[in-house]
């Protein structure tokens, strides 16, 4: 929702202990999300089939037609039978001051999934991606993946900032993908008290985004590969970005592209997103996208991804 006057206008200096106030707010506007969500609808936007399991309201009814209609297997999703499905809720006033509260809801209910459930169902998938989510959920999604055998991706983002050491520890050990951005990176050190070094001994390779300074990609052993970001023409909305980036990575990666590769294919993904406000709104056409990647990485690059993108 947008204020168009001043909080601050509202507030009373020596009454701050007892706040009650009401904005009338002009417009309003409700967009699709969810970091688990964004990322599967990147992937069948890419062509690679994708299931959502997470837990959702009764509320969620329109939004999983929705999800079906653009690809995204939803069968997997708990529905809860009492809470409403997870919100992000959002006011931002002429001054682009923000006051916002999220609403957990049915997301604590996801530590009921089970993946043994959906892979008895559609099969063993390539990857799972343990996305942020309800902490005891990504815990024992993890430690499911590990007794099951299934390769899995550790994606923990925000989640970061309430996770213990030895909790963090679990989420990330054996994983064959850890997504970080810049800070999270400091911050995961930090949560699991081990240095880069051993946290690259107990995961295949560590992807830190940098927004327009693009990703880096450290596997033991060897340099980090530096990818460069694609330029965006217009920035318009920064949210859903990074799973964006999960999206045109992991795809390129079911693909058996290189590491290079699969993250310029995440890079060029992300600039279609940060150009359009929404996190799932973007058009993605494969002449568009060839274009983007041609100009940010060359004819060769994009030649060695036509094949693919043009199927879509």
């Amino acid at each position: 929702m947008v204020y168009p006057g001043r909080f601050t206008e509202q507030l009373i200096a020596d009454q701050l202990d007892r706040v009650s106030l009401s904005f009338l707010a002009d417009t309003l506007e409700v967009r699709r999300g969810g970091v688990a969500a964004n990322i599967a609808v990147g992937l069948a936007r890419l062509g690679v089939r994708a299931a959502v399991a997470g837990a959702a309201g009764q509320d969620f009814a329109e939004y999983g037609a929705w999800l079906r209609d653009h690809g995204v297997d939803t069968s997997a999703v708990r529905v809860s039978r009492s809470l409403h499905t997870a919100r992000f809720v959002c006011t931002t006033d002429a001054d682009h001051n923000q006051i916002a509260t999220f609403y957990a809801g049915a997301m604590a209910e996801a530590r009921e999934i089970r993946l043994a459930g959906l892979v008895a169902r559609a099969g063993r998938p390539a990857l799972v991606v343990v996305a942020p989510n309800d902490p005891e959920a990504m815990l024992r999604h993890t430690e499911e993946c590990r007794r099951l055998h299934l390769p899995f991706a550790a994606d923990p983002s925000q989640q970061l900032a309430r996770l213990d050491r030895a909790t963090t520890r679990r989420l990330v050990d054996g994983a064959r993908y850890l997504f970080t951005n810049a800070y999270e990176a400091a911050l995961l050190k930090e949560r699991t008290g081990w240095t880069e070094a051993q946290v690259l001994a107990r995961t295949g390779a560590w992807i830190v985004t940098r927004g327009a300074d693009g990703a880096d990609i450290t596997r033991a052993g060897e340099p980090p590969l530096r990818v460069a970001a694609v330029p965006a023409d217009d920035v318009l909305d920064p949210t859903g970005v990074g799973d964006a980036f999960r999206a045109g990575f992991l795809a390129a990666t079911t693909w058996d592209w290189p590491d290079t590769r699969a993250a310029r294919l995440g890079c060029a993904l992300a600039a279609v997103v940060l150009e359009t406000v929404g996190t799932q709104e973007y058009v993605l056409g494969p002449a568009p996208l060839l274009t983007r990647v041609r100009d940010a990485y060359g004819e060769t690059e994009a030649r060695a991804m036509e094949p693919r993108l043009t199927a879509l």
